[in-house]
């Protein structure tokens, strides 16, 4: 029975990431003869004190251990068959551990869905930064024998520095995600977001368009973000919510409208399309903004809109806004298109057969 050592930062269902890029493949990859070892660092009260301003000495012990664990699972590495990394071995920066994993007998896959080789560093560790390394990216691709990219932006960057490549979207669940009947107590058309506090910026770049429609909808509208309960905006009349997995399909079938705005630069070139896969997946008419993989997800008009300025996201606002028939339409095909491209169902025999691949 071949082994497969998994190594990431967060504990299973807490890293949106993780679930929607290969968490989801674990059962069918035990059923087909594979052992899963799954490693993580960032246990419940590790992820709260890490991620968080302050508590330096707490930060410390928890970088003392991601470093311990990744030294052992090198003392280790000749157990298995597959070492399979998620963005990083280790938060620090460096690329030893993914160097000296490399030279056991494991095979390496290395697997992304951001533009990582950018430095993007959260709020609360700023004063940590000198501690990453975003360029070390380039280091471990060049020592892992697969890469999984997230997208063709992704795929491009890692062939300068891997032959073997290959793309492997982000994926839905299509059997779990089905939408929830919702019972209104008005007849208000919800816009939704969904992220979290370290992408709520991301948010903002609707804030005018989304002014504008409610000067002009009114009551009729209502917008609705899920990911960071303490963002306020009274003129909107914002209802914010935490992110919890047990109501993450309940709050999300309650959008008529999702929404995923970018800024066009280097990093949002690099998302693979999340937040937008998950609206479509539940037959919600979805906006994106043009940037990256979105312009692939998205088919203008028939399984989804694309707005690129504020006159666009107002205009195909409004559309959806003012036509329950258009909304309709448009949210089952942006389910099939899940369905057939997008899917855990769809992929999964091709992920399998890469592990297969490899380890012959």
């Amino acid at each position: 029975m071949p082994k497969v050592l998994f190594i990431t930062n967060h504990r299973k269902d807490r890293s949106p990431g993780q679930r929607f890029r290969f968490e989801q493949h674990l059962d069918f990859l035990e059923k087909n003869g594979y052992e899963i070892t799954f490693s993580y660092f960032l246990n419940e009260r590790d992820d709260r004190l890490f991620y968080s301003s302050g508590n330096y000495f707490h930060k410390v012990r928890i970088l003392i251990k991601n470093i311990w664990m990744r030294a052992m699972e090198v003392i280790t590495a000749n157990q298995y068959d597959i070492i399979f990394i998620f963005r990083e071995a280790t938060v620090l920066g460096t690329s030893l551990f993914e160097k000296w994993m490399a030279k056991s007998k494991a095979k390496l896959i290395f697997d992304f869905d951001d533009s990582i080789w950018i430095d993007n560093v959260s709020e609360g560790n700023k004063n940590l930064s000198f501690l990453k390394n975003a360029k070390k990216t380039s280091d471990i691709i060049t020592v892992c024998d697969l890469i999984f990219a997230g997208n063709q932006y992704l795929a491009d960057y890692a062939k300068q520095f891997n032959k073997n490549v290959r793309i492997i979207p982000t994926t839905i669940d299509t059997q779990e995600y089905q939408r929830i009947p919702i019972s209104k107590q008005d007849n208000k058309v919800c816009i939704g977001w969904s992220g979290s506090f370290s992408t709520i910026q991301h948010f903002k770049y609707a804030l005018p368009a989304l002014t504008e429609i409610k000067k002009k909808y009114g009551d009729k509208i209502s917008v609705k973000v899920i990911g960071d309960a303490k963002y306020k905006n009274e003129e909107l009349g914002v209802i914010s919510l935490n992110w919890n997995k047990e109501d993450e399909l309940k709050e999300l079938s309650s959008f008529d409208i999702g929404i995923m705005p970018l800024p066009d630069d280097e990093w949002a070139k690099g998302k693979c399309g999340l937040k937008g896969l998950q609206y479509m997946a539940l037959e919600i008419p979805t906006i994106m903004s043009p940037v990256g993989v979105n312009s692939e997800i998205i088919q203008d008009g028939t399984n989804g809109f694309l707005a690129f300025d504020k006159e666009e996201w107002i205009d195909k606002l409004s559309q959806l806004i003012e036509s329950d028939e258009k909304r309709k339409a448009m949210g089952l095909a942006a389910r099939k298109t899940v369905v057939e491209k997008y899917s855990v169902a769809s992929l999964k025999e091709r992920y399998l057969s890469l592990f297969n691949q490899l380890i012959k």
